[in-house]
């Protein structure tokens, strides 16, 4: 018959620290990573870029567009809809698409109009992107919105 194992203050401590020590690395390992993957600042000074915003958001409710993203066979669609459901065409549209947590992916699609919607040639991995789009309407209003994508294959 073998002698009972006592668990001593070495023991106690050990598994003590070994406990702490799993958490406190595995903390330091997940801060590494969201700094890592920050894509960077938005604006250069937020109390600024407020002083605007109401008149931003305002003229851009009142053009009443409504968008919607697709991908499929390699092509992706920007659909601008105006308030009575048909196809916008803007004056000036920059966008960028990337993935919502890094921006390793990011790429500007050249985005052309069809008639019915921006089209852009991109082959897109299966997950979740962003469109963030900058756009200006033909009476010179900015309109600014992101757009989230779903890819499924």
């Amino acid at each position: 018959m073998k002698p009972a194992r006592t668990l001593t203050g070495w023991h106690a401590a050990a598994i003590f620290g070994s406990f702490f020590g799993v958490i406190i690395t595995v903390n330091l390992l997940l801060a590494y990573s969201a700094v890592h993957t920050f894509p960077g600042l938005e604006v250069k000074n937020s109390y600024v870029a407020s002083q605007n915003f109401d008149a931003r958001r305002d003229a851009q409710e009142s053009l009443g567009w409504t968008l919607r993203a697709e991908a499929e066979d390699g092509l992706v669609r920007l659909l601008i809809a105006d308030a009575k459901g048909a196809p916008v065409q803007v004056g000036r549209l920059d966008a960028v698409l990337g993935r919502a947590t890094s921006t390793r992916d990011d790429r500007t699609p050249a985005f052309t109009f069809d008639g019915r919607a921006y089209v852009a040639r991109e082959a897109l991995g299966p997950g979740n992107w962003n469109i963030r789009l900058k756009a200006r309407a033909l009476d010179g209003t900015a309109f600014e919105q992101r757009v989230i994508l779903h890819v499924t294959r």
